[in-house]
Parts: C-alpha cells; sequence; structure tokens
C-alpha cells in the first residue's frame, strides 16, 4: 500500500521521526551530534521553523517543532537530510543512502499533546536504558528547559509559560513533569501518529483539520482522536 502523502500545517505543532535506513547508526562520535545539531539550527532559522524539542538517538531522531510556512518543514528537513548525509558519508568513507526513506511527521494539538510530546522525546534515551536520568544525556532538549544549558537549537512553545511565573518555576516543573513520565499507551500513540501520519488531537481539532486535506487524517472515521493522553495514570 502506498505511503498517504504528509499533511504540513504552518502555525501547527508537529512531531518528525527520521530514522537511519535498516536501522543502522546515523551517528559514529560525538561530533556527529554536533553537526546535526548545527545543521538544524541553521536550516530551522532559514526555512522559518521553530524547533520546540529534539532528542538524537543512535540510529534515529525526534523534533517536535511549528514551521511557519506551507513549504517551511519539507525544505527544512531536505536540507537537513541532504548535507547530513554527504557529510556523515565522507567522514565514514562511505556511499549510499543513511535514511530509511523520507521522513515521518503528523500535526498534533498543542494545548493537548505538546507537553506530552516534549515528556516523550526528552525520555527516549531513558527508555532505551542508554542513561537512567533524562538530564545525564546531552543530546535532547531536556538540558535546555531545566535550566543546564542554553539550546541555541530551542525555540520554546508559548505553552511553556504556563509551567511557572519565573524561568527556575518553569524549569523545577518541567523536570517534575519528564520525571513522572508518560505510560505505554501514551508512548504507543505518539509513536503510532507520528509513524503514520494519524493527526493527533480532540475530535473538533481533527475533523477541522480534515476540512483542509483531502488525505485521510485519522486511522478510522475521520475526526475520531486515537487516543486521549490527558489525566492518564502511570
Amino acid at each position: 500500500m502506498a505511503r498517504l502523502p504528509r499533511f504540513t500545517l504552518p502555525g501547527y505543532a508537529h512531531h518528525v521521526i527520521q530514522r537511519g535506513n535498516n536501522r543502522q547508526a546515523i551517528f559514529a562520535g560525538p561530533e556527529n551530534y554536533q553537526a546535526l545539531q548545527e545543521l538544524l539550527a541553521e536550516s530551522a532559522k532559514k526555512f522559518d521553523v521553530d524547533i520546540h524539542a529534539y532528542v538524537f538517538m543512535g540510529n534515529h531522531f525526534h523534533l517536535l517543532l511549528m514551521p511557519r510556512t506551507d513549504e517551511g518543514l519539507p525544505l527544512m528537513m531536505q536540507a537537513v537530510g541532504r548535507r547530513y548525509v554527504r557529510y556523515f558519508n565522507d567522514l565514514q568513507g562511505r556511499t549510499g543512502t543513511l535514511w530509511e526513506g523520507r521522513y515521518r511527521s503528523t500535526v498534533i494539538e498543542a494545548e493537548q499533546f505538546l507537553l506530552a510530546c516534549m515528556t516523550y522525546i526528552d525520555l527516549n534515551p531513558v527508555r532505551a536504558g542508554m542513561v537512567a536520568h533524562a538530564g545525564d544525556y546531552p543530546w535532547s532538549s531536556y538540558g535546555h528547559y531545566t535550566g543546564q544549558r542554553i539550546d541555541k537549537l530551542i525555540t520554546p512553545h508559548p505553552l511553556l509559560w504556563e509551567l511557572g511565573n519565573t524561568p527556575f518555576a518553569r524549569e523545577a516543573a518541567y523536570a517534575d513533569m519528564v520525571q513522572t513520565g508518560i505510560n505505554m499507551v501514551q508512548q504507543a500513540t505518539l509513536t503510532d501518529s507520528a509513524l503514520n501520519g494519524w493527526a493527533l488531537g480532540s475530535s473538533a481539532f481533527v475533523d477541522d483539520l480534515q476540512k483542509r486535506t483531502p488525505r485521510r487524517l485519522s486511522k478510522s472515521s475521520p475526526g475520531r482522536p486515537i487516543s486521549t493522553l490527558k489525566n492518564s495514570d502511570e
């Protein structure tokens, strides 16, 4: 079955996943992580895309972002993908593709799912058993939001201001949110929606998006949300 075309919408949050071909490693050392981080920062600025959260894993990466234009997201991913492959291949003396086809993405309803998606992204290294705590992993947005470092790749979403009235309060609230985590159903829902391109939000949100495109945006009937992530138990 042919894949559904990607649906992107300026001004809305998108969860993006890019995997290595056959799940192969896309990083060979710390300098590779740094190179991808710099390429993303440069291209996000060029193509007017706000990156709210990210994590670089061994064979894939996640982004939570908001494009400001219709073509900003695909142009940014195309530019980063091509430049990073050339860089990585030259460094490793290899040829051929690095990516598992095109990137995967979906639109999410920020008011309901943005913070859950940020938590999901920053907990990836913990779930993978790479570190015991999200703060121990240097290649994610967690350190920026908890005051460990300033990350030029990150543009905070306005919803982050609701976590507290001061920077310290927001940092503590974000750390607590990630420490609490999300459950297995939430994890599966966030992964499934991004990999398959199902819009993630309330019925009203998905219904509204469906009016803008002939491309099917939900797994079942139009307007039916994939899952409700709020107020779920661990």
